[in-house]
């Protein structure tokens, strides 16, 4: 059996992971991904008991049990880079023999959800309402650099290319479908559909401030793409490449935001920590299922 090279897979002197500072032993099954550090402490907050904490970077890690439904929370930081470091190592976790740095045989399959902030893209979507993604639309090009095989729906990302006439200069679009078990899980209580994902937040989704965005009109196309009655709801930084990993992994991944702001109607939340607030005692009474 291959064994992973040191190189490769990086561990510390403790036998943990290089970014996470984990072990197997210290995550749990389901997993709950914030982008914000500080929301960490927010969300174990509510844990009935809170067994490891751990931190390294903007990566904070706490594991605990709500309801006796053992749960672990984790910041990522921004960006669909940080996913990639994310993901690969969770994977390693559970699917890899860290003392022999061999594949295990038998696959185990985690259950994350992202728990995040966006802007909405369509003008009949509310302030602080909550977003389902039932699709990752990726700008970010992260996708690109592994084979992936057949993980996307490519009939999806080429009408968007076609559609919304995407620069030949940017990284060419990919779209991933969530996991419609999480779907059926979380319920309802969400407004559903497609979510893009971009690699930065000023000038890839369409802001400016000194620097002129190469693309002004891109917004306004995204927001009129249409595909099989399925509209882009909201714009963010991480779920198409979650949703990637989640498929050439196989894991179990779903994105749910609190919208804090509408970039068509060009508001934001009065109340963003509260709407936040809401949503995660949402997420964690539907993940341990009591009421929060």
């Amino acid at each position: 059996m291959k064994r992973l090279k040191e190189s490769e897979l990086i561990l510390n002197p403790d036998g943990s992971l290089y970014h996470l500072l984990l072990r197997p032993e210290h995550l749990a099954g389901k997993i709950i991904l914030v982008g914000d550090p500080q929301r960490v402490p927010l969300v174990s907050s509510f844990f009935d008991k809170v067994e490891f904490k751990f931190e390294n970077r903007e990566i904070i890690t706490h594991t605990g049990y709500l309801n006796n439904v053992r749960l672990t929370v984790m910041s990522t930081g921004m960006g669909p880079d940080n996913i990639d470091i994310v993901m690969n190592e969770l994977d390693a976790l559970v699917n890899v023999d860290l003392n022999t740095r061999t594949i295990k045989e038998k696959h185990t399959s985690l259950d994350i959800v992202r728990l995040g902030t966006s802007g909405a893209l369509q003008a009949d979507i509310p302030i602080d309402s909550f977003a389902m993604a039932t699709h990752g639309l990726g700008i970010d090009g992260l996708l690109h650099f592994y084979k992936h095989g057949d993980i996307g729906d490519e009939k999806m990302a080429g009408a968007f290319e076609k559609q919304v006439q995407w620069p030949k200069a940017l990284p060419a679009p990919y779209a991933v479908k969530g996991s419609e078990s999480l779907e059926a899980m979380l319920g309802e209580g969400f407004i559903k559909g497609i979510t893009i994902t971009a690699p930065g937040f000023y000038g890839p989704q369409g802001r400016e401030i000194r620097l002129k965005a190469a693309y002004p009109e891109m917004n306004e196309r995204i927001s009129e793409f249409r595909y099989n009655d399925q509209r882009i709801i909201n714009f963010e930084m991480e779920t198409s490449a979650l949703y990637a990993f989640g498929k050439m992994l196989g894991h179990n991944t779903l994105t749910v935001c609190s919208i804090l702001a509408n970039r068509i109607n060009e508001t934001y939340s009065q109340n963003p920590k509260e709407a936040t607030l809401k949503l995660i005692r949402l997420l964690l009474g539907k993940l341990s299922g009591t009421i929060i």
